[in-house]
């Protein structure tokens, strides 16, 4: 009896998926719980797996089509699988017959060969997919031999005077800009960013706010001890648990920055699930770290390594996407000095980090140069009012200036 391949349930508030990839064809030999097809929503790419072992007998809906949840993909057929274990035994009963059966024998060693290769991560074949390269030309890295996103970059950036030599062969015609350009459809992950900021920029009554920090003593402390706390926790002290130590207790401080806009009603939260902003090939991406109020440094640095890792690799849950009280997102990482983050729905307020610059100051009295850091809080003033986004970032900057302050809880 054949077994239905069904579109799960994909996660609160998404009822709509694209089949981005089928990993089996028709007639493909398949285990229980093996990969059969990736579906893309608006937030990840999740891997279906096989519901039982048997033979793709059929595809419903071919790559690029839109799905709902629990809509029929495909069937699998276990009359298939049994089939081929039992050409061997009718070989050796007769002699004269099993001629076409022997054809069929060699089959099984490439599909074990096939199951047997480590198969690279969801985000790491849509980079090898989007760029139309050869995934067996690609020397792989990873661990028992899996293709990294790393290996993908280095493949493409190494042999670029290629295509500069293949280029004389085109002028088979007069340029145009319309031959010069590549129209390829925006991806489910991408329209919804794009929609989600839209909507923030046209529903909320958004402002921005600055300040700047003196990041001497954050890096000092960090110097001083981060060999010690790694060797401790076996992870490096980075800047961002210091950030969200910063933000929780402003948070307490400042509840209406932790709070949201429900119909009419203010909902103020009084837990804390700080989103960090990760960027991935796919696009930008917001994890959250639960219950950030209860964690110590290193649990804090251990949870967003994680996510990060698994944000890159397109392996990141529903549930470890939704339900953020307050996001975090550092455009630092990337050289931008200043910048004003746009809100992620239905949260009020989000802190932009920057890049270190060392500039002048005054300290004392005397012009000295030290490590400074832009940070940008952009609110919805419906709930948050002026005064009350000001004194969040301050207390933002005071916390990272004396990170003792963060210890002691102060």
């Amino acid at each position: 009896m054949p077994v239905e391949i069904r579109v799960p349930t994909l996660g609160e508030s998404v009822s709509e998926a694209t089949v981005a990839k089928w990993l089996k064809k028709p007639g493909d030999a398949v285990r229980t719980d093996e990969p059969l097809v990736e579906l893309e929503t608006d937030k990840v790419t999740l891997e279906i797996n096989a519901p039982a072992s048997g033979v793709i007998a059929e595809i419903t809906v071919p790559q690029g089509s839109a799905v709902k949840v629990g809509a029929l993909l495909g069937t699998i057929s276990d009359s298939g699988a049994p089939a081929k274990p039992s050409a061997p035994a009718n070989i050796n009963k007769t002699s004269a017959p099993p001629a076409a059966p022997v054809v069929a024998a060699p089959p099984p060693p490439p599909a074990a060969a096939s199951i047997a290769a480590p198969m690279p991560g969801p985000g790491v074949r849509k980079m090898v997919e989007d760029n139309k390269l050869n995934i067996s030309a690609i020397p792989a890295s990873g661990r028992e031999g899996r293709l990294t996103s790393e290996d993908v970059v280095n493949y493409m950036s190494a042999p670029k005077a290629a295509p500069a030599a293949k280029a004389p062969v085109a002028p088979s015609g007069p340029r145009t800009r319309q031959n010069e350009e590549q129209r390829v459809r925006m991806t489910r992950l991408r329209s919804r960013i794009a929609e989600r900021l839209k909507e923030a920029q046209n529903t909320a009554a958004m402002l921005t706010t600055f300040n700047e920090v003196d990041m001497g003593n954050l890096m000092a402390m960090r110097k001083a001890h981060g060999e010690a706390f790694e060797k401790k926790h076996g992870v490096k002290l980075g800047f961002m648990s210091f950030f969200v130590k910063a933000c929780v207790g402003a948070l307490k401080a400042i509840p209406a920055v932790n709070g949201e806009i429900d119909g009419e009603d203010l909902v103020y939260k009084n837990y804390y699930d700080i989103g960090v902003a990760v960027g991935t090939e796919q696009g930008l991406v917001v994890p959250v770290l639960r219950s950030a109020d209860a964690l110590g440094f290193a649990e804090i640095e251990k949870g967003i390594t994680d996510l990060a890792k698994k944000a890159r690799e397109g392996k990141l849950t529903i549930p470890e996407l939704t339900g953020g009280t307050f996001t975090i997102t550092n455009g630092g990482i990337y050289g931008s000095l200043m910048s004003t983050p746009i809100l992620n729905p239905p949260q009020s307020g989000i802190l932009g980090m920057h890049k270190i610059q060392e500039r002048p100051m005054a300290v004392n009295g005397q012009v000295v140069a030290r490590p400074m850091m832009y940070i940008a809080l952009s609110y919805d003033h419906r709930i948050i009012d002026g005064r009350e986004a000001v004194t969040f970032l301050v207390k933002v900057k005071e916390a990272l200036e004396d990170p003792q302050r963060l210890l002691l809880e102060i």
